[in-house]
């Protein structure tokens, strides 16, 4: 069970912090790899489609919970260049689910003042749902509330491969000296161009790598790895994620004054 809660006041929303998390040393940006969907249904005798109904109920309980507490970026893997290799009932489902959600949700998230963006190859989706998305990216993106980064159609190295051709072509037209190009403006071409890069990544169900996700941006951030299944990430598992961040001492590859 989570610890009390005690308020924090905020110029923007009321947050309300567990009492053993510091509020000064929470990260800024969190990732999310929301793994264990089909073996949550399975584990229940359900079809996989019902753990990624309730894995749904579970990433809008964490996006609520960042928000009220105070992070400013959530950035969440939903949907990845690999998943199409799936069974098409499967692919079709969660498109579907997609823009039920999404059409459902977008009041909510105005109210909220969530900002919503895609990342991804976003052209190989479904039409509905590009029109969707177009709208819902529009409508909040001057919401003063947590920026949320939906990855859909996502892969990293996709996107590396993207930005060093447009790179190329800028070097190619006489734009840009090929001397100048360092990582700021590699990292102008990704899809998180604006973003602040992950201070801590989340991966549920207790598996230990990267799947293709943000393999530039996750370059100093720090893991929390959980064998909570997605659909029962809560409160609860959240608090212990962010206080093992604070347990952490990031050093970014230096050495701290105290052991100099």
């Amino acid at each position: 069970m989570s610890r009390p809660l005690v308020a924090m006041p905020s110029p923007t929303s009321h947050f309300c912090l567990p009492e053993g998390l510091d509020p000064s040393r929470l990260p800024g940006h969190v990732a999310l790899i929301m793994d264990g969907n089909g073996r949550w249904a399975s584990q229940r005798g359900l079809p996989r489609m019902m753990g990624h109904r309730r894995g749904v109920e579970a990433l809008k309980n964490t996006l609520r919970l960042c928000n009220n507490w105070g992070i400013a970026t959530l950035t969440a893997y939903a949907f990845s260049t690999e998943n199409w290799s799936r069974p098409g009932e499967e692919v079709s489902f969660l498109m579907t689910l997609f823009e039920r959600v999404l059409a459902k949700e977008l009041a909510a998230l105005e109210k909220e003042q969530v900002r919503i963006r895609f990342l991804g190859d976003l052209t190989a989706l479904p039409e509905g749902l590009q029109h969707l998305i177009a709208d819902a990216t529009a409508r909040t993106a001057n919401n003063s509330g947590i920026h949320f980064n939906v990855c859909t159609n996502y892969g990293s190295r996709h996107e590396l491969v993207q930005a060093a051709k447009a790179l190329a072509r800028r070097v190619k037209s006489g734009e840009l000296d090929p001397e100048a190009i360092n990582e700021h403006l590699l990292g102008l071409e990704l899809h998180t161009a604006g973003e602040c890069d992950p201070d801590l990544l989340i991966r549920t169900s207790g598996e230990y790598r990267l799947s293709n996700f943000l393999l530039w941006q996750l370059a100093y951030a720090e893991f929390h790895v959980t064998d909570v299944l997605w659909p029962d990430f809560d409160g609860a598992a959240l608090e212990a994620a962010l206080l093992d961040y604070q347990g952490r001492r990031r050093r970014f590859g230096g050495v701290p004054e105290s052991a100099k």
